[in-house]
């Protein structure tokens, strides 16, 4: 970390970028008479684009070296550099070591008083032996192999350092030089960093493809001047408010003013940019809240599996202790749940409150699809669904739901959504044929497709064509995907037509009328509803009436009850058969009774008789008595 006037490189743009980098760094406070002045030059070989250079009045860099002699010395590994008089007070204050073919810099001696030196297109790859030239204004390294920047501590008076074309990675060591103007880097090998002072940064011809690889210059409050020209970015459509956006503060990008037209439409831009990540990340935490009740919602169905496995496992163990009737159903079977144990995942579950993802269902519509995940959802079928909304849906998808909870709401299925042709089912415990029976009561159906995931009734190897025969009305298009075609209808037909056969037989006959009943309903159903229509709707609608009344008897007659319905038929059957238990019970008492009443009479009878005849004779033995009190007795009863 450089401290100061310069900080050390960010590493968050190493990794993809060769940035040559030009810095021009110009501070207010120093004297007009002492800067030092540039101009560019055309000559674009040592940079691409542009190159900043002294605007020497004299040239001496290409015939100077011929005055110069470098002696070697025994004493030391460096070469010695020595001028001749004419030489020094010829270019007192400068050198040129262009081109020598030099591998280190040279030990100068008696040379103190330089202001300029050169030292381009050698092979010099660490700066040395330059530590005594405390004057030294500007220090031309060009085109060397330098490596890193060092031995410049001293030299507090360097206002102008050029380094370009070498081997740097990253600016450093340059804390002591409090009055550099102008840093030279460009065709290096390094990092872009934010420069506090910065005010001019060429970046031209360097390979930038991203503009994260240079954001971190975002932060740099002193940039006036940039320019990207030659790289890849710059040839990108979002370029130029990408980088305005970015660097407010910039008064020129590609060695062109930016005007207030440019900054309003970056502006502009930079609005709708922010509002498209503002979307973009509401987007994302919907999403992921979605990833996460799903999951939720997973969780809770994979316990309530275990319950019931668990609960199936005890009441097999209880039949076969107890010998009970295998036909006999307990109603409490899907309530008598265990209470949950075992810890949770941790990371779920600190995701779940960190989104306050607690919801053991999710209701989602996206395009002509409603997707229902968990039995929770079930309910939203009860709300009030816009006409565009509701008529839009065409595809209903149920996910970790019992089966025998999406019967009870599929009348309001074909109520809410008339257009729905495509139904979906994963984890919804399809364990038989005769659950798809109960399909049957909807509106339409073109296509089914049952996930094998949950639904175990997918290894039947005939199911498919048990639901074409039952769902024959319907035409059905597709089967998890796959056309269905005439020969698989026959087959179908040829498979389970028996056994519509068969059911029907043995079908009561008030049952039979009961769904002769319900067609002709229908069918009288569909007449009303086609009055008052155009004839094209009617039209439209004649094939759908048709799916439904087409539904003959025989096939009728294999429905499905659920579970629930199931056991409350029992409850029902159970409270009947006790109520004429005890009605049969308590006539066998009264019967009981009066037989021994009457038993019981038979032996009495004679003595009672005989008694009942004396006590008649007794009483009229005396007529006129007898008579009297008879009379007597009706006296007193008026």
């Amino acid at each position: 970390m450089i401290p100061g006037k310069y900080r050390s490189v960010s590493g968050r743009a190493a990794n993809n970028v060769n940035c040559g980098l030009h810095l021009v760094i110009q501070t207010s406070s120093l004297p007009e008479k002492n800067k030092v002045e540039f101009k560019l030059n055309k000559d674009t070989s040592s940079f691409p684009g542009r190159l900043l250079q002294h605007d020497l009045e004299r040239n001496y860099s290409s015939r100077q070296g011929d005055h110069i002699n470098l002696v070697s010395s025994s004493l030391s590994s460096f070469p010695i550099l020595q001028r001749s008089s004419e030489e020094k007070i010829l270019y007192s204050d400068r050198l040129s070591l262009e081109r020598q073919k030099l591998t280190v810099c040279p030990i100068i001696n008696g040379e103190d008083h330089l202001r300029l030196l050169n030292f381009q297109h050698n092979f010099i790859t660490r700066i040395q032996n330059i530590s005594n030239l405390q004057k030294l204004i500007s220090l031309d390294l060009y085109d060397n192999q330098i490596e890193e920047i060092s031995g410049l501590s001293t030299l507090r008076c360097l206002r102008v350092l050029l380094l370009g074309k070498n081997r740097i990675k990253k600016i450093s060591n340059l804390e002591n030089l409090k009055s550099l103007d102008v840093l030279d880097l460009h065709g290096n090998q390094r990092d872009v960093d934010n420069l506090p002072c910065l005010q001019h940064l060429f970046l031209s011809f360097n390979n930038i493809s991203s503009f994260d690889s240079v954001s971190c210059l975002a932060d740099s409050s002193s940039l006036s001047d940039i320019t990207f020209d030659g790289n890849p970015i710059a040839q990108e459509s979002w370029y130029k408010h990408t980088v305005l956006q970015n660097m407010m503060q910039l008064r020129q990008l590609d060695m062109k003013r930016i005007t207030e037209e440019e900054r309003r439409m970056a502006s502009v831009l930079a609005k709708k940019e922010e509002e498209k990540k503002r979307e973009s990340h509401k987007q994302s935490l919907l999403k992921e809240k979605k990833r996460l009740t799903i999951n939720n919602v997973a969780r809770q169905w994979d316990l309530q599996q275990q319950r019931v496995a668990n609960i199936a496992t005890n009441e097999d163990r209880k039949d076969s202790d107890s010998a009970q009737d295998p036909c006999q159903i307990d109603g409490s079977t899907l309530s008598a749940f265990p209470e949950e144990t075992g810890p949770l995942d941790s990371g779920l579950n600190n995701a779940l409150q960190g989104l306050s993802v607690i919801d053991t269902y999710l209701v989602e519509v996206d395009g002509d699809t409603l997707s229902l995940y968990g039995s929770g959802a079930l309910e939203s079928l009860d709300r009030n669904w816009s006409v565009q909304t509701a008529g839009m849906i065409t595809t209903v998808s149920f996910t970790f739901i019992e089966f025998d909870e999406i019967v009870h709401v599929l009348p309001k299925l074909k109520i809410k959504f008339p257009n729905s042709l495509h139904l979906k089912f994963k984890e919804t415990n399809l364990v038989m044929l005769q659950q798809f029976n109960a399909l049957a009561q909807l509106r339409r159906v073109d296509q089914l497709t049952i996930d094998p995931q949950g639904n175990p009734v997918v290894n039947f190897t005939l199911w498919k064509y048990y639901v074409l025969f039952r769902l024959s009305h319907f035409s059905m298009q597709k089967i998890n995907g796959t056309e269905v075609t005439q020969n698989d209808m026959i087959m179908a037909e040829r498979l389970f037509g028996i056994l519509a056969h068969v059911a029907s037989s043995e079908l009561p006959q008030y049952r039979l009328i009961s769904i002769l009943g319900d067609a002709r309903k229908k069918q009288f159903r569909y007449l009303l509803e086609s009055k008052g229509k155009k004839p094209g709707i009617i039209n439209e609608e004649n094939n759908d009436s048709k799916r439904l009344v087409g539904e003959n008897t025989n096939r009728a007659t294999l429905n499905y009850t659920t579970r629930d319905f199931y056991n409350e038929k029992l409850e029902e059957i159970k409270e009947k058969k006790k109520f004429c238990k005890t009605y049969i019970e308590d006539l066998v008492k009264e019967a009981t009774e009066i037989n021994m009443k009457n038993e019981a009479l038979q032996k009495l009878w004679p003595q009672m008789f005989i008694e009942l005849v004396r006590d008649a004779v007794i009483e009229i033995r005396n007529k006129n008595s007898y008579m009297k009190l008879c009379l007597q007795q009706i006296t007193d009863q008026k």
